[in-house]
């Protein structure tokens, strides 16, 4: 469900979880300009948007995250770590090109960015998780 990321700022290389309070993810929005933006919300975090760093594209598809003025960005990283059933991290890399989907959400001044996520192509009972980051070329 991509747990963390990896991307480099001025040439040193940036490694984010989604637990760590305040990560942020290097985003590039449809225009090209590009942030470093709040990785979702924490159940700590205060804020309204939804408590999650991660949006299922049937789910955006279908409407429920319209009240966040949602945007597609692109998450700008090297790769991304998923933890195995034993808990175990794998990191995978991001083919340059590539980028992770992101949705950018709004409430007010507060904005985040979630990790849009797909079923994976693999059989499930080979799968990580159920959930896999969405790589795209281009929006």
């Amino acid at each position: 469900m991509c747990g963390g990321v990896r991307y480099q700022v001025d040439g040193k290389e940036i490694s984010v979880y989604f637990p760590q309070p305040g990560a942020v993810l290097p985003v590039r929005n449809h225009d090209g300009s590009a942030a470093l933006v709040i990785w979702g919300r924490r159940k700590e975090e205060e804020g309204h948007l939804p408590k999650t760093g991660w949006a299922r594209l049937d789910s955006i598809k279908s409407g429920k995250w319209n009240q966040y003025q949602p945007r597609p960005v692109l998450i700008v990283v090297d790769g991304f770590m998923e933890k195995d059933i034993n808990g175990k991290s794998h990191w995978y890399m991001v083919t340059k090109g590539q980028y992770i989907q992101g949705l950018l959400a709004r409430e007010g001044e507060e904005r985040r960015v979630y990790v849009v996520t797909i079923p994976p192509a693999e059989p499930l009972d080979m799968a990580v998780h159920d959930r896999w980051p969405r790589l795209v070329t281009a929006l």
